[in-house]
């Protein structure tokens, strides 16, 4: 199964910025048992790396990612970490292609049609549009999905379980990122319980607008 496909079935890709590395595997215990078997690590800290290795090697049931890479050696460090797909804010060709060339699944940034012309001539279909709420959201995907009607988003920034239901209704959003089931305050107070909590209640309105789709 393609890594888009992964996503797609999964529809929530919770975005995890950890600080401390202890934490990176019971967190994704605690996706697991919410029903969510996607994560995308943020390289935002400089436990990032470590949390990804950790992740692949000992939870190998979670599909896990690198995301906020902004640079080539972000790239290559998340890729011998052991990351299976790679997210952007923004586009960068040269990441992109080697992205490619190490056959990593690649979500670039994009927000504007020529960003997403960029990103189509590249061979990609889905891109990341963020943050979602600051560029028009919802209403701004669908305007852009008019010309461009093989591409695909993965909206991020600005989704909550309160207007989660509404993203997944349009059915160009391939899948939806969001820090909320991950807040930092609750892995640093080790509240993984309430992260489960948070995660079935986002699959229970995947699943009520999507099914077994």
């Amino acid at each position: 199964m393609s890594i888009a496909k992964r996503l797609e079935q999964c529809g929530i890709v919770p975005v995890v910025v950890l600080d401390d590395v202890k934490d990176a595997v019971p967190l994704a215990e605690a996706l697991l048992a919410g029903g969510i078997d996607v994560a995308e690590i943020t390289f935002r800290t400089k436990a990032a790396e470590e949390s990804i290795k950790q992740i692949s090697e000992n939870v190998p049931e979670i599909l896990v990612g690198a995301g906020t890479v902004l640079t080539m050696d972000q790239l290559e460090r998340a890729y011998q970490a052991g990351a299976k797909f790679i997210v952007s804010p923004g586009f960068d060709i040269n990441i992109v292609k080697r992205a490619k060339e190490l056959n990593l699944a690649m979500f670039p940034g994009g927000v504007t049609p020529t960003e997403i012309i960029q990103i189509l001539n590249e061979g990609l279909d889905t891109v990341k549009f963020f943050p979602a709420g600051n560029y028009g959201g919802l209403k701004t995907m669908k305007s852009l999905a008019a010309p461009f009607g093989d591409v695909k988003f993965m909206p991020t920034g600005g989704v909550n379980a309160s207007n989660l239901k509404e993203f997944l209704e349009f059915d160009k959003i391939v899948a939806v990122g969001g820090s909320w089931i991950c807040d930092k305050k609750l892995v640093a107070d080790g509240n993984f319980a309430e992260i489960t909590k948070l995660c079935k209640e986002a699959k229970e309105i995947f699943n009520s607008v999507r099914g077994n789709k």
